[in-house]
């Protein structure tokens, strides 16, 4: 019998984000093949990876701004729940470090994209504009743009981060006064992310361009480079999660890493299909009242860690930053890194399951600091697809432990329940649970 579709319902719209996933990575392989067999045509190619960075480049201030603005009040609104709220806000900050600290020593044991020699055309005039002869006052006083509107007109990121910064501080003062104006910042956040969504489907095509002039430069060198990367970066993330994120959830709770990661099984291999941890978002929150944590702290700390504990994502821009800026003979130092990196992290808040945020956050990075390595995303944009799945497996297990560990410390975690759950003894109720926590059908 066929059932009867109910018309009060929408029907849920296939993802066809994994057509793009396959474009990228036929692009790629397409890349490779004319960088060996037509160097001297494939090195002509690399205006298709400069038209697409350039795209990127584009949409950054408007996201920064709504994220940051968005952001922050995000942190007002989790600090207000007092011990909880705060509680998460500085365990997420703890480990954001943790992550960068990790992701920094191994990008510097590994030197990814050393020997590369890459060289933008236009890398000359962007050193000299980012150097330049200003002094630190020069640099600050640089920071404040000339109107409230004039950093996004000229693209200036430390601009735009400043004004962010004001509005969202601007915005908690205002109290339920702002709330019209926070909802119409998240309308205009969702029409910046569909936008960025669109130029995501060029990838293919900047991915096929900055592939090829790359593998035509310098042959089998770039492909051991973006292998050492993969490999660093997959490497990197499985220490996190079973060295750190283990360690902690062990002393902190008494559970086992690997009992509670089998238990979200499926949700991994639901991120590992859409590469998004945002797909899995209302299974965790089922899940983890399921596995005996309250739901008053279940619904503080995921939400929030979904913006603000991102460390799969930390450690991507950490290891990507060093790659570009070796391949390119620029290395950093390690105050630059430190400061590069905190202000992508900061940037990054609010975009968490974005395709394509993680590209646009470290343009932004390396535009605000070093605008003569931003041609160098290009590159790196062929093999983002690959440890996108990673990153986002690491941040939904970094909120999956983060989960557990504040409900433990605040003593609103059921460890008998959790023991029965983990044994297979109370098993997940898929039907009547998930209704509870499945978003509303978007309505078009």
């Amino acid at each position: 019998m066929v059932p009867t579709p109910n018309p009060d319902v929408a029907p849920r719209r296939r993802d066809k984000t994994h057509y793009l996933y396959l474009a990228v990575i036929v692009a790629v392989v397409l890349g490779i093949i004319v960088g060996f067999a037509a160097p001297d045509f494939a090195k002509d190619l690399k205006s298709l990876g400069t038209g697409f960075v350039n795209l990127i480049k584009m949409m950054i201030s408007p996201i920064i701004f709504c994220t940051i603005v968005l952001g922050i009040g995000s942190v007002a609104k989790a600090a207000k729940v007092g011990k909880v709220g705060l509680l998460a806000l500085g365990y997420f900050l703890v480990m954001s470090t943790f992550a960068l600290a990790i992701g920094l020593v191994v990008g510097n044991l590994l030197h990814p994209g050393s020997g590369l020699h890459l060289s933008p055309a236009d890398a000359a005039s962007a050193h000299k504009q980012a150097t330049g002869s200003e002094g630190s006052v020069d640099f600050l006083l640089g920071i404040i743009p000339k109107t409230l509107v004039s950093a996004f007109t000229e693209g200036e990121v430390l601009q735009t981060l400043l004004v962010a910064l004001l509005a969202g501080f601007a915005l908690q003062k205002l109290g339920a006064k702002g709330d019209p104006i926070r909802r119409g910042i998240e309308h205009i956040q969702r029409l910046v992310f569909r936008i960025l969504a669109m130029i995501m489907w060029a990838a293919p095509i900047g991915a096929f361009g900055a592939i090829a002039a790359v593998v035509g430069s310098t042959g089998w060198g770039a492909l051991r480079s973006l292998l050492v990367i993969m490999l660093g970066f997959y490497a990197t993330c499985l220490i996190f999660v079973f060295g750190v994120l283990g360690t902690v959830l062990w002393l902190g709770a008494r559970v086992s890493i690997f009992k509670l990661l089998k238990y979200l099984g499926r949700e991994f291999l639901l991120i590992l299909s859409t590469s998004s941890s945002e797909s899995a978002l209302p299974r965790l929150i089922a899940k983890m009242e399921h596995l005996g944590v309250s739901k008053p702290v279940v619904g503080i700390t995921v939400p929030t860690g979904y913006s603000f504990n991102l460390d799969g994502t930390a450690i991507y821009l950490t290891m990507a930053t060093l790659f570009i800026a070796s391949a390119q003979d620029k290395p950093l130092g390690l105050g630059e890194q430190i400061s590069l990196l905190l202000f992508m992290i900061i940037a990054a808040k609010g975009a968490a399951g974005v395709s394509g945020a993680g590209i646009a956050t470290l343009a932004g990075g390396l535009q605000s600091h070093r605008p003569e390595l931003v041609d160098g995303v290009g590159f790196i944009l062929g093999i983002d697809r690959f440890m996108s799945e990673a990153r986002a497996l690491t941040n939904f297990a970094g909120n999956a432990v983060a989960t557990v560990l504040i409900g433990s410390w605040t003593k609103e975690f059921d460890r008998d329940r959790s023991e029965l759950v983990f044994a297979g003894q109370a098993p997940f109720d898929e039907a009547t649970l998930l209704d509870e926590h499945e978003p509303e059908p978007a309505k078009e």
